[in-house]
């Protein structure tokens, strides 16, 4: 499935349905009177997120979304039907913005939310609503509310606990290969992550989900490389892994390059946590190791973690360190070490 992270829609809801302009005319009913009934009203347009999506793809072959309009009142007053509502269902994780991406008209982060995002119209009002004292035989009608339509961009942001950032070939794809259940292409070749990846860690009976993006090099901001599209795919993670390819001439270079187009992009990531890996470090000697890790330390003024992603040396620790970045899981009980466990019991 090909991965798609913005597209642009066009939504109109329903019209209301016009009021009817009706008389009773019964045999042997001597004051029959105005009976037209109201108008049925519009569909609303309503967008769902829901799971098991990660793309916009079905947005590109499918732009214009229509909801029906009410029917048309008719005699004995009866009500004309209302137009069924038209549900667009877009993965959790998508924005709604303005036509001029300027607002956020919508934002879906839990599976299953719902929003009324434009209402129908409401059906007209039929000729027996203008029945008066003075007015016996009304002939007005409402014609029905008009609809309501936008264009709308939708933008997928991922919803992630940890997401990977570094330059080209610092081994991201490597790593999250290493540590979930993903299949990211691996390269000896710039740029072989085109798209965002998602895969899910399991450790210590925890679960988080990390997402890997492509590499940035120096002016992606300015749309160099692939440029810096991708990084509102980890605006929402609680924490950043920095990997900085220790095979490198410039390791220290490469990691300011990197926080530099962060800082240029904005939206906080350049004051999320941060842990900082350098990797491939099985391809360099221990004593070269030792002194890339206290230049990048003093550099970075955080801990700096070595570790292989291919060979899996010190990847466990740099797991552990996220796990604790990201903090206890949602609606996990907190729990105090040095209290006992109470005594089991199957109630």
């Amino acid at each position: 499935m090909h991965f798609l992270d913005q597209a642009k829609i066009f939504v109109r809801s329903g019209a209301g349905g016009p009021g009817a302009v009706s008389f009773r005319r019964e045999k042997f009913i001597e004051y029959g009177g105005p009976d037209g009934g109201n108008g049925g009203k519009g569909g609303d347009i309503i967008f769902e997120a829901v799971p098991g999506l990660n793309t916009l793809i079905d947005f590109r072959y499918t732009q214009h979304f229509r909801a029906p309009r009410g029917h048309g009142g008719s005699g004995s007053n009866r009500t004309g039907a209302g137009g069924d509502d038209l549900l667009i269902r877009v993965p959790v994780g998508t924005q709604v913005l303005s036509e001029d991406k300027d607002e956020v008209l919508a934002d879906f982060t839990v599976p299953g939310e719902r929003i009324v995002f434009l209402r129908g119209g409401d059906g007209g009002r039929g000729n027996a609503t203008y029945k008066t004292s003075t007015n016996r035989a009304p002939r007005q009608h409402g014609t029905g509310w008009p609809y309501q339509e936008m264009w709308v961009w939708l933008r997928l942001k991922l919803l992630a606990d940890a997401g990977l950032v570094g330059l080209p070939n610092a081994g991201k794809s490597t790593f999250i290969n290493a540590v979930t259940n993903a299949q990211a292409k691996v390269g000896a070749y710039p740029f072989t992550t085109v798209r965002p990846q998602l895969g899910v860690v399991s450790r210590h009976n925890r679960e988080f989900v990390v997402a890997d993006i492509p590499g940035l090099i120096e002016g992606a901001a300015d749309g160099a490389g692939i440029g810096d599209r991708f990084l509102g795919h980890i605006e929402r993670c609680k924490v950043l892994l920095h990997l900085v390819d220790a095979t490198e001439e410039d390791p220290v270079g490469n990691y300011r390059i990197v926080r530099g187009e962060l800082d240029a992009y904005g939206g906080g990531l350049v004051d999320k946590p941060q842990v900082i890996g350098l990797n491939k470090i099985d391809a360099l000697d221990p004593a070269d190791v030792k002194k890339l890790v206290t230049k990048l330390k003093r550099a970075s003024k955080s801990e700096v973690m070595p570790l292989s992603g291919a060979g899996g040396t010190g990847v466990e620790a740099v797991v552990d360190r996220l796990i604790e970045a990201i903090g206890p899981a949602e609606g996990a009980p907190a729990r105090d070490d040095d209290t006992p466990p109470g005594e089991w019991s199957p109630v």
